[in-house]
């Protein structure tokens, strides 16, 4: 490999580290029955079935791309999950969907173009309180 190759493969991981670093994980939620007392994440539970006896206390949604596979972004996507339900009183997420996205990030250097992929995970799911 020629030192211009090295040098532009060096420069392209550095970028790449660089943008890995400065994503995170984003959430929301959406209000839309009584809000309780926020809870300690760590007892926030998910679901994939409904269990007996809950409240449905809103919607959340929660992503992420800065994970260096796609499982850890998603681990860091149901964390946020849990975060945003336990802010507004759910101790329990019924986890409804999981998708992700693809985009890419074009950087150049000098006269080559190249382009990143950046897988998102994305979860989403009913925040609930169970009795």
């Amino acid at each position: 490999m020629k030192a211009s190759g090295f040098i532009s493969m060096f420069f392209l991981t550095m970028v790449a580290c660089f943008y890995a670093a400065c994503a995170t994980a984003s959430g929301s939620s959406i209000v839309t029955g009584q809000t309780r007392p926020p809870v300690d994440i760590q007892t926030v539970k998910l679901y994939l079935e409904a269990p007996q006896n809950y409240e449905i206390i809103g919607l959340v949604t929660a992503s992420c791309d800065s994970g260096w596979t796609d499982q850890e972004s998603l681990n860091i996507a149901i964390e946020e999950l849990k975060k945003q339900a336990a802010r507004i009183g759910a101790n329990g997420v019924l986890i409804e969907k999981t998708d992700k996205t693809t985009t890419g990030y074009v950087t150049t250097i000098g006269s080559i173009a190249y382009s990143i992929p950046v897988t998102e995970q994305i979860v989403s799911g009913k925040a609930i309180y169970v009795e």
